[in-house]
């Protein structure tokens, strides 16, 4: 049976003080994986439309067991790769791409095969999850004709989470009520979570709606969490929050909501506000069962640093993801890629490091932190796409 959640907490009392290790900067090494072309065809990603303009339509990857999933939203396919980048499945709508010239289409189910496609209409495939039985779950938009707005909510429902199995068959497809139900609104996160549960993170005018399905299907939790409703600042109530992201735990029923507080500035002269400055992040950690944050952490800010020397201007980190027992990885671009800060839910360790990326890649970036703290990387430049990993797992480990 599901149970909705309404998020109403204003504030938490402060739990007690957190004592973080760090340890310096360093660099860590970048592993070349394969790279594919940026164009139409069954082995190349269509970062741009056929017309050559920048597409707007998303492109979406994951990563499980070495596998690289990619959900092209211009093209209307979803590809499968191995980690030496060898294209071993496409699922495709064929208004919209090539007949395949390397993989074999019409396979029968009890037939095998090494290469192969499957037809299916998509529309414009977006987020991409993949659970432990390397069954596909997708975001998809509904053709214009078939969206409608929530009088409620005063959401666009437009979106589906489609379900195919290991091979790329097409099993069903998840709504809002669960399998067959009506549309999402905008989806803004997809993950598979304990026990292969699906979540689907979805934003509202005044607020997220967060989606936890079983693997039946069944509809198990609905949290709401409306944005006049953010935890209030520990230490500093007059701060105002603003929720930076959202992301579900991948071995637990737990959601970790990072909001940035700042505050007012004003001319001391005229009392007037003259715009505001950055407080601090916290990580909230909020029961899916019951509706309660049951902890805490504090993010700290990273300084900005010119020409060798700290500015005295701060800026928040943002999330990047969260793998197993509690380790998260948080970043800031800089000017040869970024610094990330990797914090311990657990252990309430922290440590510094970064990643190198050329300039000409920072054309696209997009990232995705596995399970097992991979952190893989899709980075392009004007002719290709490079598909790297950095491996984080050994640098958010706290074993010595």
């Amino acid at each position: 049976m599901k149970r909705i959640i309404i998020i109403a907490i204003i504030g938490l009392a402060v739990f007690f003080t957190f004592a973080c290790r760090n340890s310096t900067d360093g660099s860590i090494d970048r592993e070349e994986l394969f790279s594919l072309g940026i164009g139409p065809m069954e082995d190349q990603i269509a970062l741009y439309k056929l017309d050559g303009s920048r597409g707007i339509r998303r492109i979406g990857f994951s990563m499980r067991d070495g596998l690289f999933y990619i959900s092209d939203g211009n093209s209307g396919k979803i590809v499968r790769y191995n980690s030496y980048g060898n294209l071993l499945f496409m699922i495709y709508n064929e208004e919209t791409n090539p007949p395949p010239l390397t993989l074999r289409t019409n396979i029968p189910d009890e037939q095998q095969a090494t290469r192969w496609a499957f037809q299916y209409p998509l529309e414009e495939p977006g987020w991409i999850t993949v659970d432990s039985n390397r069954h596909i779950f997708v975001e998809d938009r509904l053709p214009y004709h078939q969206q409608y707005t929530d009088p409620e909510t005063r959401s666009l429902l437009d979106g589906i989470v489609l379900h195919f199995d290991q091979d790329g068959r097409f099993i069903n497809y998840f709504g809002r009520e669960g399998i067959g139900g009506s549309p999402f609104p905008r989806i803004v996160g997809l993950s598979s979570s304990i026990r292969d549960e699906l979540v689907v993170i979805c934003r509202i005018p005044d607020g997220w709606e967060l989606y936890w399905f079983n693997t039946s299907g069944q509809l198990l939790f609905l949290v709401k969490i409306s944005t006049n409703m953010i935890p209030a600042h520990p230490e500093w109530a007059q701060a105002h929050g603003v929720i930076d992201s959202i992301k579900a735990s991948v071995d637990s029923r737990n959601v970790y909501i990072k909001v940035d507080y700042s505050r007012d500035t004003f001319d001391q002269s005229t009392n007037t506000r003259t715009g505001s400055v950055p407080v601090s992040s916290f990580l909230w950690t909020l029961n899916i069962e019951d509706g309660s944050y049951t902890d805490y952490i504090e993010i700290p800010l990273y300084e900005i640093i010119e020409n060798g020397r700290p500015s005295g201007f701060t800026v928040f980190y943002s999330m990047m993801g969260i793998a197993r027992n509690g380790r998260t990885l948080l970043y800031v671009p800089v000017e040869n890629g970024y610094v990330l800060l990797y914090v311990n839910l657990y252990t309430r360790s922290q440590r510094r490091g970064n990643i190198l990326i050329s300039s000409d890649e920072l054309m696209y970036n997009d990232f995705y932190l596995s399970p097992e703290g991979i952190l893989c990387g899709m980075l392009a430049d004007d002719f290709s796409i490079n598909m790297v990993w950095w491996r984080t797992d050994r640098f958010m480990s706290d074993t010595p």
